[in-house]
C-alpha cells in the first residue's frame, strides 16, 4: 500500500493535475511514522494474544474445573473459609476470578454462599459429611457466625455428621465450632476463650501536645463515638453502657456454646475467667485443657484425622488428597449456587445488602452509599419482579444525611404497598438503625448490636498549631460568621451555638421518626436512645426491633406479607463495581507492589493493623472542609 504522502493518484481525465501535498519530515518522518505503524501493529498482536489466551485459559479452567469439581457418592464437602465473613463482595466477581488465578484472591467469604452450600449438602446423597476447618476464619462479629451455625444444625438434623478439626480457634471461630458433632484439635493448637472487651485509643494529650483544639456537638449522655478527641480515658456512661450490652454478648456465647456442648454455663465461664492458671496446670498444652473440659472430643495431627474418616467409610480421594472431597468454591459450582441470584426471573423478595459505612455519594459494594444504596433500592422498588424486599443490615452507621436518604427509600418503597422486612446482621446500630426503622418488621439475631440512637458532629481548629510554628491568621470579614469555619482561627461562640442546633435538631429527628415508625412516642424512645447500645435480645426487650430471627426468618416473613405462597423467587440486587474501582481495589496487588515486595520492600505487619485499631480518623476521609460535618456512628465492635 503507498504512502500517502509519497505517491499520487493519477489524474481523471478532464480534471486538472492535483498538486502533490509537500514531503513531511523527510527519511526521518518516514522512519517515525513506520516506528508508529510498528507499535501500533505490535500492540494489537500483544492485545490479541492476551485476550485470546485469556480465553483459552478460562476455556480450560471450565473444562478441567468441571472434571474437577465432580462431586460423587460418599464425598464430603470440606469448608475451610479464609478471610473476613461478609454479607456482600467488596470487590467484583472479575477482580476475584484474577485474584484466584494468581494464587492471592480476595480473602471474603460471603454468609449467603456458605448457607446455600450447607444447606444444599443435607439434601444431596452424594455428600456424606461436613468438615468444618474455620482457624482461618476472621468473624467480625456473632450473628452472621449464629446463621452458618443454623445452617450446620439443619444438616446434622438431616441425618448427616459436622466434624471439625483445626490447628486453633479463637472465641469467634469456636462460636461456629462448637455446632459440629465432634472437634479435634492438632496437638500443639488450642482454643483460645478469653472474653469480650471495647478498649479504644484516646487522642486528647496528642491533640493538646500539637495545639489541636477539638469542638464537640451531641446529642445522647452515652453518645460516646467522639469521646477519644476530647478525652484521655473511657468517661464512666460509656464504660457503663459498654459494660451492659457486652456482658448481654457475652453472656450469649456462654449459654449456646454451654448447650452445644453439653456444658454448665456456669462452670464454663469460671474456666474462660481462670484461663492463665489452667493453662499453667495444663503444662502449657490448650489442647489437652481443651478436651479436658470438654470443648474439644479429642487431640489428632491432620493426618490422623484424615485415617479417622477413611476408617468411618470414607474413600480415599486423589493423589494429593486424602479422602474424597469438594470444597465450597467447587461445590457452588457444581449445584449452580453461584450464580442464583442472576437466574431469578420471576416475581419473588429482593434483597438489598446494606454493609459497612454509610457514606455520601456512591459508593462501591462493602460501604453504603447515600447515593447508590438509595438508587438501588429505588430500581428495586420500580422492578416489577419485586414483590417484596428485605434490607439486610450489617452497618455502624455514618453520615445523617447520607443515612436520611436511604431511609426515605424505604419509606417510599412501604408507601408502593411493598412489604419492606429489615434483617439486621453482626451490627445494624446508629446510622445502622437510621436506615431500618421504617421497615414493616425488624428481624434481628440475639447477638446482633444495634440502638445507638444519637447523633454528633466535630470541628477541627488549630491556631494554636500554626502558632508554634510562627504562623498566624488575620484579615477582615463582611460579617460576623464570614469565615467563621476557617479551622485556622478560633471557634467563633456563635459557630458552637450554630452547630449545636444543628445536632439537636438531627437528634430530634432522629428520635421522632423511630418513635413514629415504632408506634411510641418521643419520651418513651428518648428514654433508650441517647446513644445507648443494645444487644438484639435487649433491643426486642425495649420494643427496638420485632423479632429474633435469620435472614431466611426475614425473607421467608417479607414472601408471607407479599402472598407468595411458599414457593417463590429470591434474588440479590447488586450494582456491579466499575472499571475505575476495581483498579483501585487491585492497587495492592499491582505489579510494581509485587516487585517492592520481591525485594524485601514491605510495611512492618503493625501498620495493617492502625486502622483497625484507630478507626475514629476514618470517619474524616469523606469530610468536606468549611462544612459541619454530622454523623450517627457507633464504634461498637467488640474484640
Amino acid at each position: 500500500m503507498p504512502d500517502r504522502y509519497d505517491a499520487v493518484p493519477p489524474p481523471l481525465p478532464g480534471r486538472p493535475q492535483p498538486v502533490p501535498p509537500p514531503r513531511r519530515g523527510g527519511g526521518f518522518g518516514r522512519f517515525m511514522r513506520g516506528l508508529g505503524r510498528g507499535i501500533n501493529l505490535t500492540r494489537l498482536v500483544i492485545i490479541n494474544v492476551i485476550f485470546f489466551g485469556l480465553l483459552a485459559v478460562f476455556l480450560l479452567l471450565l473444562f478441567v474445573g468441571g472434571r474437577a469439581n465432580r462431586v460423587d457418592d460418599k464425598t464430603v464437602l470440606v469448608l475451610a473459609p479464609e478471610g473476613a465473613l461478609v454479607e456482600q463482595y467488596s470487590a467484583d466477581a472479575f477482580s476475584r476470578a484474577v485474584g484466584r488465578m494468581s494464587g492471592d484472591g480476595v480473602k471474603q467469604v460471603q454468609v449467603r454462599d456458605l448457607v446455600r452450600a450447607i444447606d444444599s449438602a443435607a439434601k444431596d446423597d452424594r455428600v456424606s459429611r461436613i468438615v468444618l476447618r474455620p482457624d482461618k476464619l476472621q468473624a467480625g462479629g456473632f450473628a452472621a457466625l449464629r446463621e452458618v451455625g443454623a445452617a450446620l444444625d439443619r444438616f446434622r438434623a438431616a441425618g448427616k455428621p459436622v466434624l471439625t478439626w483445626a490447628a486453633s480457634l479463637d472465641q469467634g471461630q469456636y462460636y461456629l465450632a462448637a455446632h459440629a458433632d465432634k472437634i479435634y484439635l492438632d496437638p500443639q493448637g488450642g482454643v483460645m476463650a478469653t472474653g469480650l472487651a471495647n478498649y479504644r485509643l484516646f487522642y486528647k494529650d496528642m491533640l493538646d501536645r500539637l495545639g489541636v483544639q477539638v469542638h464537640l456537638f451531641r446529642v445522647g449522655q452515652f453518645k460516646s463515638a467522639a469521646e477519644p478527641f476530647i478525652l484521655d480515658h473511657a468517661s464512666p456512661e460509656s464504660k457503663e453502657a459498654d459494660a451492659f450490652w457486652l456482658g448481654g454478648l457475652w453472656t450469649t456465647w456462654i449459654d449456646e456454646v454451654a448447650t452445644m456442648r453439653h456444658l454448665d454455663p456456669t462452670a464454663l465461664r469460671a474456666d474462660v475467667d481462670g484461663l492463665a492458671e489452667r493453662v499453667r496446670d495444663a503444662k502449657g498444652s490448650l489442647a489437652e485443657l481443651a478436651v479436658e473440659e470438654k470443648l474439644a472430643d479429642g487431640i489428632a495431627t491432620e493426618q490422623q484425622f484424615v485415617q479417622m474418616l477413611r476408617k468411618d467409610g470414607v474413600p480415599a480421594g486423589k493423589k494429593d488428597q486424602g479422602f474424597r472431597q469438594v470444597d465450597l468454591g467447587g461445590y457452588l459450582a457444581d449445584r449452580g449456587l453461584s450464580n442464583v441470584d442472576m437466574l431469578q426471573t420471576g416475581p419473588g423478595v429482593a434483597v438489598v445488602v446494606a454493609e459497612g459505612e454509610i457514606t455520601g455519594g456512591k459508593q462501591a459494594q462493602g460501604t453504603i452509599g447515600g447515593d447508590s444504596t438509595a438508587a438501588l433500592i429505588r430500581a428495586v422498588r420500580n422492578d416489577r419482579r419485586t414483590r417484596a424486599l428485605v434490607l439486610r443490615v450489617n452497618s455502624p452507621g455514618g453520615e445523617v444525611y447520607a443515612a436520611e436518604q436511604i431511609r426515605r427509600e424505604v419509606e417510599l418503597t412501604r408507601e408502593a404497598g411493598i412489604p419492606v422486612v429489615v434483617s439486621m446482621g453482626d451490627v445494624a446500630a446508629s446510622g445502622g438503625y437510621w436506615i431500618s426503622m421504617n421497615a414493616n418488621r425488624i428481624y434481628a439475631e440475639p447477638n446482633t448490636i444495634t440502638g445507638s440512637i444519637g447523633i454528633f458532629g466535630m470541628f477541627f481548629t488549630v491556631p494554636d498549631t500554626l502558632a508554634k510554628i510562627g504562623v498566624k491568621s488575620d484579615g477582615v470579614a463582611t460579617g460576623p460568621l464570614a469565615g467563621a469555619f476557617d479551622m485556622t482561627r478560633p471557634l467563633d461562640p456563635n459557630v458552637g451555638v450554630l452547630i449545636q442546633s444543628i445536632i439537636d435538631k438531627g437528634y430530634r429527628d432522629f428520635v421522632g421518626n423511630v418513635a413514629k415508625a415504632r408506634g411510641k412516642d418521643f419520651a418513651a424512645i428518648d428514654a433508650i436512645a441517647q446513644g445507648r447500645v443494645w444487644t438484639g435480645q435487649q433491643a426486642l426487650e425495649r420494643g427496638l426491633v420485632d423479632r429474633m430471627g435469620s435472614l431466611d426468618d426475614a425473607i421467608r416473613d417479607a414472601a408471607q406479607q407479599a402472598n407468595l405462597g411458599k414457593d417463590f423467587k429470591v434474588r440479590y440486587a447488586e450494582k456491579p463495581m466499575g472499571a475505575f474501582e476495581r483498579f483501585l481495589t487491585s492497587i495492592g496487588d499491582s505489579s510494581e507492589a509485587r516487585v517492592a515486595m520481591s525485594w524485601g520492600l514491605r510495611l512492618p505487619s503493625w501498620v495493617a493493623q492502625l486502622p483497625r485499631l484507630a478507626p475514629e480518623w476514618a470517619l474524616f476521609r469523606t469530610a468536606e472542609a468549611g462544612k459541619p460535618q454530622v454523623y450517627a456512628y457507633c464504634f461498637c465492635s467488640p474484640r
